[in-house]
């Protein structure tokens, strides 16, 4: 049975599922949350109806870290996104972890927040998630002195996470230029085939975006 992705183009997380995909060119049927039909029964897959979901031979998958893993596990292809040697698995897991929870997290609060109705507007909240990304921002540009991917050479889970992270955060709160290690770096995600096409793929829902989608990516 062919695998089954519920999700939309541009969402930050469904596109780290598809970055996936799409490096070992695993083939599936996209359940587009367009389409008519489609959200309900994602709800009634998983009632958070929270997406990316996953449905293969009865078995449902939730979570964009864990589909990663899923394809590496039953659909293996040239393209390992999570390493076997043990120290260098876990630092890709832990920076998996540091994309979504300090750079998609916080970011994503200045979005829920520009959709609130103004007198439900969370200033603090915003600002606190400001401070978090000039951190995260600050630590990553040094990181990334002296490599070419998240975890080293290799591209793996963590730079799935890094893409679509760094291509919503930086229209959400600029990256300075001074960091210079970390704009290159998210050059090369950009410029990553796989990453590519889910760009491209999303470019017809900017409209969506509520803080206004800059003319530029």
């Amino acid at each position: 049975m062919t695998i089954e992705l519920f999700a939309h183009p541009f969402s930050s997380y469904c596109q780290k599922a598809l970055i996936a995909f799409y490096e070992n060119r695993i083939p599936f049927s996209y359940r587009m949350l367009e389409e008519g039909g489609v959200a309900d029964e994602l709800a009634s897959l998983w009632p958070m109806r929270r997406f990316p979901v996953l449905r293969e031979n009865g078995r449902v998958v939730i979570e964009a870290s864990i589909i990663v893993e899923y394809l590496q596990a039953y659909h293996p292809g040239p393209v390992r996104l999570v390493p076997d040697d043990p120290a260098l698995s876990v630092e890709v897991r832990m920076l998996d972890r540091f994309f979504d929870n300090y750079v998609m997290t916080p970011q994503g609060r200045f979005v829920y927040d520009a959709l609130r109705p103004a007198e439900h507007r969370d200033p603090y909240g915003v600002e606190e998630a400001r401070k978090m990304l000039d951190t995260s921002y600050a630590w990553l540009d040094e990181r990334m002195r002296d490599r070419t991917w998240a975890a080293g050479e290799t591209f793996s889970l963590a730079d799935c996470a890094a893409a679509p992270s760094l291509f919503y955060a930086d229209w959400t709160h600029r990256i300075p230029e001074r960091y210079e290690h970390l704009l290159a770096y998210r050059s090369r995600l950009l410029a990553r085939p796989s990453s590519a096409r889910a760009v491209d793929e999303a470019r017809r829902f900017r409209h969506y975006f509520p803080l206004g989608a800059p003319d530029r990516d």
